[in-house]
């Protein structure tokens, strides 16, 4: 496995690193002073929709999607180092157009839409003028178990399904942006275990849809993206609006959650660079029993200690790719398994011990670490729980 970045890789890392340095960086304290000052925290500060256009203009935009033309033509383990980048900034991969649950609705709608369903959401999605949800998970059961999944895609004759369901955790619903839920729930119940699921394409504005509530992330709402609890009671869409076809639900997931999973570990790998660098100036600039932090032995285990977990973790991130890209994301199951455990831990540690060198300071609303350890910490959940996961891996080591 070759690692080293083609000269198309690294021209495009100077670039990205280069748009951070002079247009994303600056502009956080903007994004979020116009969060606030805004009616609601629902809307879109305007300095978003600028950026986005600085970085279409500048050719940075939908640098993901491999094997499609629709993308810039990158594998994934090309694209891994520039999602790395955008990482580095919670508002970044939105200006790229390389965010989630946008970027997995996309792939998802490249591999399995069919034309008429690509015209409607996906060119306006890579556009960049609209903005998506995904509705998988479910109150009302354990989802780390997709089968549980309850909401109903009853079939009508033959024009339409009726679809009635509550979901949460729906990231994106809150964004004013976002017109389409990928949903996906039960078609059949009677079907095999694992046919009984279906996708299904579910406009925004359609009559049923109801946004029950904002939910929080140990007290932060994400605005304006947020994550939301969502009514489907007796919504109705046309039949054509499956994707790929009944009973295909758990096909679809496996192809769509691969790559979301991966770029998950690229951006946290970013997260955890920007926090070993904060843990690195505040001790250096900090005199504490006469000797600055630094010179402390127990901070320098933790310099150290970071920067071999991030280390590795960034090879085992790098060589699921490398095996997505070789050999498909079926066989790398259960690499993609294992960074989607090892990436948040990871990043749980190097943002904690950043926390502590920064003493009090590092839990205020004035450095952001504690907001990156709350975003951080759901992703040991989000797309799949971590023991859900191991199970994964233990089955593939039993197998052989």
């Amino acid at each position: 496995m070759d690692f080293e970045p083609s000269d198309k890789v690294k021209r495009l890392e100077g670039q990205v690193r280069e748009f951070m340095d002079r247009e994303v960086y600056p502009a956080e304290a903007v994004f979020e002073r116009q969060l606030n000052e805004a009616p609601s925290r629902w809307q879109i500060p305007p300095v978003m929709e600028e950026l986005k256009g600085k970085a279409r203009s500048a050719g940075l935009w939908n640098l993901f999607l491999p094997e499609s033309e629709l993308g810039a033509g990158l594998t994934n383990l090309e694209y891994a180092p520039l999602c790395e980048i955008m990482g580095r900034s919670a508002i970044a991969p939105e200006v790229f157009n390389c965010s989630a649950p946008d970027t997995g609705n996309m792939e998802t709608l490249v591999r399995y839409a069919t034309p008429e369903q690509q015209e409607r959401w996906l060119k306006p999605l890579l556009d960049g003028e609209i903005r998506s949800s995904f509705a998988m998970t479910e109150p009302a059961v354990a989802s780390s178990d997709a089968t549980n999944i309850e909401a109903s895609i009853r079939r009508e004759g033959n024009s339409s399904y009726v679809i009635n369901a509550r979901k949460w955790w729906t990231s994106g619903a809150m964004d004013p942006r976002c017109k389409i839920f990928i949903l996906m729930g039960k078609t059949d119940p009677d079907a095999p275990r694992h046919q009984q699921q279906s996708m299904i394409l579910v406009p925004r504005d359609t009559p049923g849809v109801t946004v029950v509530r904002a939910l929080t992330v140990f007290g932060y709402d994400d605005a304006p993206h947020g994550h939301a609890e969502v009514e489907f009671k007796d919504v109705r869409v046309p039949i054509e609006n499956i994707l790929l076809g009944e009973g295909r639900g758990f096909e679809i997931a496996q192809g769509r959650l691969g790559p979301g999973r991966i770029h998950h570990c690229m951006r946290m790998i970013g997260v955890a660079e920007r926090s070993l660098e904060a843990m690195c100036a505040r001790v250096k600039s900090r005199v504490a029993f006469g000797r600055p932090l630094a010179d402390q032995g127990v901070i320098r285990e933790w310099i150290a200690d970071s920067r071999m977990e991030i280390e590795q973790s960034r090879l085992l991130t790098l060589k699921a790719a490398h095996m997505m890209d070789t050999v498909g994301n079926k066989a790398a199951q259960a690499e993609i398994a294992m960074i989607k455990v090892v990436a948040p831990k990871m990043l749980l540690s190097v943002i904690d011990r950043a926390i502590q060198a920064h003493g009090g300071a590092g839990v205020s609303q004035d450095f952001g670490l504690a907001y990156a350890w709350a975003r951080s910490r759901i992703m040991r959940i989000v797309d799949g729980p971590d023991e859900v996961h191991k199970r994964a891996v233990a089955r593939v080591e039993l197998r052989k």
